[in-house]
């Protein structure tokens, strides 16, 4: 199949229209992509791989950057990436200038998913050439390396590694599949559940669970606020924005984009490290960084071009590597699984027509988000009002559906909704990591494959230190994931322990 042939009028709707959604989710403080996402994940069964991806990218766009609606107005971010959006963006809002503010977000938004876009159509093709040499041993030392920088880059290092594993953990329930080594046999499966947990826990009820149940739970929980009037939203003369203001701000915008994207490539980080770490760096190399944290467009621009090069960032390892580059990009692996494909380092090779669709949809959608908020910023704007005690009910009913629906109607896919998703609930109480549970779930059964195969092709455990200096380099990354995690660890302690 041409690729011209996969845009069709459909294929344009669903990009836009995706885009459209996931800029509503991003703009009210607590719906965020991620959510989006997992709502909508069930409806791209029906639409194929190529529109159902397109679907979902729109989604993924739109909501990251809509999350600067609710930072810049409210001084609440719309999405946990937007958290930097809030320093210099509501002091703006706060002068009167809330448009100006907004139009600003938006375009260094732009250049943000434009930069990113190109480094995935660079990088992707020449990181899943290099990866199809890997072996067994280098596969599963990848997965290893993933699972360690999770844990190197959460708030605590054995939280963040516990996580991980306890996601493997879980996705090792049900049956040990003979062709996968095993002998066939049930386990880690409580006496009386084995009909239901035959097969483990399905993928898909899980993520939305995790991601759509457990925010409306979390929301519900801080007592789901009726919202805000019109009157809070302060935007500010539309005459007050002008290009000019990106005078001098090249560099920023570079480099603030090539952070998003380099942090959005290293799995299971985040959009909110990819801000903060554009925004501080903005800041340090600033001619005046007395003024961030004060209404400083420079702050802004840094934090949306950051959290904005998150998006193209992270589809690398995916692409190329199968890992999920953070948890957004770990539901569209929900979307290939659904139509029977696995991502990894022949996914590109393999599937040309369906990698230059993706790539035309990310255009596409950067360009749609633009056109939209930038003309139309004053509607966006009002999304903010809208009550959640409307819009929750009818998200829950579309999770329930999608749960009970995406597996033809298994019962106990509602059951691991509710159970993910009252996990989820608790996982932000006992101090775990989502991210990090949630690509080892999926990542899970492939380590064990590529362990047990290691085993079998070579015998023996020293193979996983002596096969290739690939492997031995693979190590050394993860010895460096780890020891820096200690010294970030050692300095943050060392910093609350100071005297104010």
């Amino acid at each position: 199949m041409e690729f011209f042939d996969l845009v069709t009028p459909l294929f344009l709707a669903l990009i836009v229209g995706g885009t459209f959604v996931g800029v509503v989710f991003g703009a009210i403080p607590g719906m965020t992509a991620t959510m989006a996402v997992a709502v909508c994940l069930p409806l791209t069964y029906s639409l194929g791989l190529e529109n159902g991806l397109a679907l979902l990218l729109g989604l993924y766009v739109g909501g990251i950057s809509g999350g600067l609606v609710p930072a810049i107005l409210l001084g609440i971010p719309g999405t946990p990436s937007s958290i930097t959006t809030t320093f210099d963006g509501y002091p703006m809002s706060q002068k009167g200038e809330g448009e100006k503010a907004l139009r600003i977000g938006i375009c260094a938004s732009f250049v943000g998913g434009i930069i990113s876009l190109a480094a995935l159509y660079l990088f992707a093709p020449a990181l899943a050439d290099f990866a199809i040499r890997f072996s067994y041993v280098e596969k599963f030392l990848i997965i290893l390396f993933a699972l360690t920088v999770m844990g190197a880059l959460s708030n605590s290092m054995l939280l963040g590694i516990f996580s991980g594993f306890l996601g493997i953990f879980i996705s090792l329930i049900g049956v040990y599949d003979i062709s996968d080594g095993g002998n066939g046999e049930i386990r880690l499966v409580p006496p009386g559940t084995e009909y239901w947990l035959e097969g483990g826990f399905a993928l898909l009820p899980v993520l939305i669970g995790l991601f759509g149940l457990a925010a409306i739970l979390e929301e519900a929980e801080r007592g789901v606020p009726e919202g805000h009037s019109a009157d809070t939203v302060k935007l500010g003369k539309s005459s007050s924005f002008s290009f000019s203001v990106f005078r001098g701000q090249l560099v920023n915008l570079v480099r603030s984009s090539g952070i998003g994207t380099f942090v959005g490539i290293l799995p299971g980080v985040g959009g909110s490290a990819a801000s903060i770490l554009a925004y501080s760096n903005a800041k340090t190399f600033s001619k005046k960084p007395e003024s961030f944290g004060n209404g400083e467009p420079e702050g802004l621009m840094a934090s949306e071009a950051g959290n904005n090069g998150l998006t193209g960032g992270a589809l690398v390892p995916l692409l190329s590597l199968g890992i999920p580059g953070d948890s957004t990009t770990a539901l569209l692996i929900g979307a290939f699984t659904l139509q029977g494909i696995q991502v990894g380092p022949l996914f590109i090779g393999n599937n040309p027509e369906t990698w230059n669709a993706m790539i035309f949809a990310m255009v596409i959608a950067n360009i749609a988000m633009f056109a939209m908020m930038y003309f139309a910023i004053r509607y966006f704007a009002m999304v903010v009002t809208v009550p959640k005690h409307v819009l929750f009910p009818i998200i829950l009913m579309m999770c329930v559906i999608g749960a009970y629906t995406i597996n033809y109607g298994i019962m106990f896919d509602v059951w691991t909704l509710l159970i993910f998703g009252l996990f989820g609930w608790l996982v932000v109480k006992l101090r775990l990591e989502v991210a990090p549970f949630i690509i080892g779930f999926i990542l899970g059964p492939s380590a064990e494959v590529y362990f047990i195969k290691s085993l079998e092709s070579f015998g023996d455990l020293t193979i996983f230190f002596t096969k290739s200096w690939i492997a031995m380099v693979l190590w050394v990354l993860i010895a460096g994931s780890v020891i820096g995690s200690v010294m970030l660890s050692r300095k943050r302690r060392t910093a609350t322990e100071q005297p104010a």
